[in-house]
């Protein structure tokens, strides 16, 4: 969208909106939820997003090499590859295939389309809409007060990006955002710029995802990272999975519990809705497994409210603590826990604090079920516990985290083969980018070990997270914002406050591969950068270049494209950074850029000086299967925050989640037809939704209560900071979901997400943690609302 004087032009259906609505409504079909997840219908949903993108012949060919030992990382999820042996019939998952579909096609615009479309034109379609236009073919500009982006070539952007940043009064008025698509190539040269440059403002895609995790894991076992590897599933007595959907947000960890299952674990499903991911799985590559009736997965599915999770996992400690009272040193690991933690004694005698009746009635979860569970993690030792989104975008996470590993700690689960924490990461590789120093606060031995190696005065202030980035460049104080990948519009929160805060800037850079709606929410100038995909052949001087990622477990590995790069004027990341890096610094920079342009290579030697774990990089990654990079805690050495050599017990308080009687918490979440702010589809196949997105699901007596009927049209409201946030026109759906907890899709319900509704501690947006009213629909809320809001939302305009 441009700015408010160009978007306000009179074109047609510009102005202010009317009273009636301005929203494309679909017509909405449901169906019942399903039990269980893949099976041949995800095969022929894969196969119908390569038909949609026309990328049959493209994509069907490169979906064989995704996740192979010689091929490329998969595009979307982080969960790991095998590290022995992969099937020959493809490592990938319904939605990797649709993530290579969308990169793979062979459709794509240039300067005719953006000369034939208007910014607001574009804006006033659907992501969904959006995302089936192609590839970006070609660099393209948005000069101040145009309406429509025009081309320009390589060298005239970087000269564009040179002369704005060069005229800041200080390089702390630039951010430089990362997605987790940027390779561990392109992140280390990019920082490297930025730091050079002069800022520490990195805010990065784990700023809204698992910042949470890497904050509370760090203070509390030493390390910001899961302690598992892939082979632990297989080999486990007790996979507890909270807060996270494998059936959709990776798909291929079903594998994995179908493994652990078949070789005698239990599972513990713990989610609001009763996703078909927790239940039962029919493993499409198995002729049998299809024929048969699907395989269940959970043993126990406890459908915790929203934030209900603290007062469950205070349950689950005092329960075990009972039973050890029982069964004297047959329960607790009380060797691990004297020798290797601290503060335990502290947590036994706070958990006495609290009534087993009344934490029942916290989460939603009868005492009976809440004994069953505490009796299966009171006689298991091997034990992982798994965690998504659904705990870390709450406002007490880092909370609810030091809980689960209260877990863990107490059973000595960590350091053991079968047993410990898992994060499930999102996107494939936003922990490489956190690894290769893409943090607002780094270490003053990170700082310190780049100065020695570069020779240049690094920055040591602490930089801005993605909180921080919205709320200075809101108040004018950045004028600069670079974002290596990602949609930031759509993904952040508050979509008022960013779509604002977006339109301060002097400039907005994208690097992009294909269209989205953050290229439409702009500075005064815009830059789409585009560039090669992960799945294409990265070629410098004549040579096919591999690059590298890190998966969600820590291993390091190799990828390589198969495909020709849709467009001759497309060049890779790393190119990007290097080439921006000449541009803006010149001959003041004291780093050899044109080594790493020409070289990959020369930028893994530079990694391996700087970067503990990567000895030898250049010889491991092209390994079959990489690398593992160290993890003490995986190794039983622990270093927590306030007690060295030690992993930390913490205590921790239940939350007041009172509300009144026309109050609701309401969680984000995604459908099975998106990955992250992508949005391949209108359906939500496992939930029953299907062909529409603005919807609210609610409990049926919640409904009821409130006057309501299933398909009623309403409003959504939320009032933190004392400001009237309004969603409008949401279907109302039926479904189990607990009483006072509701679920809607983002990005569209981003807007009811305050940019003060953080985590305690981590600073990230509490997605799954909004206080919201819900209110038959009004036909004259749209005048309350502004335009530029509503088409920033991600749901087109008539």
């Amino acid at each position: 969208m441009g700015n408010k004087e160009v978007f306000n032009k009179k074109e047609e259906n510009s102005g202010q909106p009317s009273a009636e609505s301005p929203y494309k409504l679909m017509n909405l079909k449901l169906k019942p939820p399903k039990d269980w997840a893949a099976g041949v219908p995800a095969v022929v949903h894969s196969l119908e997003q390569l038909v949609l993108n026309a990328s049959v012949l493209r994509g069907g060919r490169a979906l064989f090499t995704m996740n192979q030992f010689d091929g490329f990382d998969c595009p979307s999820c982080a969960w790991p590859d095998p590290d022995h042996e992969r099937s020959k019939l493809g490592e990938y998952c319904e939605n990797g295939a649709k993530a290579l579909a969308e990169e793979a096609t062979s459709k794509k615009i240039g300067a005719e389309f953006f000369r034939e479309n208007s910014v607001y034109d574009l804006a006033k379609m659907t992501d969904f809409e959006i995302s089936q236009l192609g590839r970006i073919a070609e660099p393209m500009y948005l000069p101040e007060e145009a309406t429509h982006y025009q081309p320009i070539s390589w060298d005239d952007a970087f000269a564009k990006i040179s002369e704005k940043l060069n005229a800041l009064d200080s390089p702390d008025e630039a951010i430089f955002y990362t997605s987790g698509r940027t390779s561990n190539e392109a992140t280390w040269v990019y920082q490297l710029f930025a730091r050079e440059f002069g800022t520490n403002n990195f805010p990065d895609c784990s700023n809204m995802c698992h910042e949470t995790s890497g904050y509370a894991l760090s203070r509390s076992i030493g390390i910001g990272k899961g302690t598992v590897k892939l082979e632990d599933f297989y080999d486990t007595d007790l996979i507890i999975i909270i807060g996270q959907n494998p059936g959709t947000n990776s798909p291929r960890m079903l594998s994995a519990l179908t493994k652990g299952k078949k070789n005698g674990a239990k599972i513990i499903g713990i989610n609001p809705l009763p996703e078909a991911g927790l239940k039962g799985f029919k493993d499409p590559q198995n002729v049998r497994a299809l024929l048969n009736k699907p395989f269940e997965l959970s043993d126990l599915y406890l459908p915790v409210k929203i934030n209900g999770d603290m007062a469950l996992l205070k349950a689950l400690q005092i329960l075990v603590l009972e039973e050890e009272a029982k069964n004297p040193g047959k329960v607790l690991d009380q060797d691990f826990i004297a020798n290797k933690t601290a503060g335990f004694e502290a947590l036994a005698e706070e958990l006495k604090r609290y009534d087993l009746n009344f934490l029942s009635e916290q989460c939603g979860i009868s005492v009976e079920s809440l004994k069953e569970a505490a009796k299966m993690i009171a006689s298991k030792k091997r034990m992982i516990i798994c965690w998504g989104m659904g705990i870390t975008q709450q406002h007490n996470g880092v909370e609810m985290i030091y809980n689960i590993v209260n877990l863990l700690l107490m059973k000595g689960s960590i350091g053991i083969q079968g047993g410990g924490a898992c994060p499930v990461r999102g996107h494939s590789n936003v922990q490489g980018n956190r690894t290769l120093l893409i943090n607002h606060h780094p270490t003053k031995e990170q700082l310190d070990r780049l100065e020695e190696y570069y020779g240049f005065k690094v920055p040591r202030k602490g930089g801005y997270d993605v909180v921080k980035s919205l709320k200075t460049m809101h108040e004018g104080k950045v004028k600069f914002m670079f974002c290596m990948g990602g949609n930031f519009l759509s993904a952040a929160p508050d979509t008022s406050f960013t779509a604002e805060a977006m339109r301060n800037l002097e400039m907005s850079v994208m690097v992009s591969v294909k269209l989205n709606r953050n290229h439409l929410i702009h500075g005064k100038e815009a830059l789409i950068l585009p560039v090669i995909s992960r799945s294409e052949k990265d070629i410098v001087n004549g040579e096919i270049q591999h690059i590298s990622t890190e998966n969600s477990m820590g291993v390091i590995q190799a990828s390589k494209g198969i495909l020709d790069p849709i467009s001759e004027h497309l060049i890779n990341e790393t190119h990007v950074a290097c080439r921006m890096a000449k541009a803006v610094l010149g001959e003041h920079s004291v780093v050899d850029w044109d080594k790493f342009i020409n070289s990959y290579d020369a930028i893994r030697d530079d990694v391996e000086q700087c970067i503990p774990g990567f000895e030898n990089y250049n010889e491991r990654v092209v390994q079959k299967a990489g690398f593992y990079l160290p993890n003490s805690a995986r190794d039983g050495v622990f270093n927590s925050e306030f007690h060295p050599g030690k992993a930390a017990f913490n205590i921790t308080s239940v939350p007041d989640n009172s509300l009144a009687d026309d109050e609701y918490l309401m969680g984000t979440t995604r459908t099975h037809d998106q990955f992250n702010t992508v949005v391949y589809g209108l359906n939500d196949r496992y939930r029953g939704i299907f062909n529409e997105r603005r919807v609210v699901m609610m409990n049926e007596k919640d409904i009821e209560k409130a006057g309501l009927k299933e398909g009623d049209h309403v409003d959504l409201f939320n009032y933190d900071d004392g400001i009237e946030r309004i969603a409008p026109l949401f279907i109302v759906v039926k479904y189990p979901i607990p009483q006072k907890s509701t679920m809607t899709y983002f990005p569209e319900t981003n807007v009811l997400v305050s940019i003060n509704n953080v985590v305690n501690g981590a600073n990230m947006p509490a997605s799954k943690y909004v206080r919201i009213k819900i209110r038959k629909h009004d036909p004259d809320i749209f005048k309350k609302i502004d335009e530029h809001i509503i088409a920033a939302s991600g749901t087109s305009l008539e």
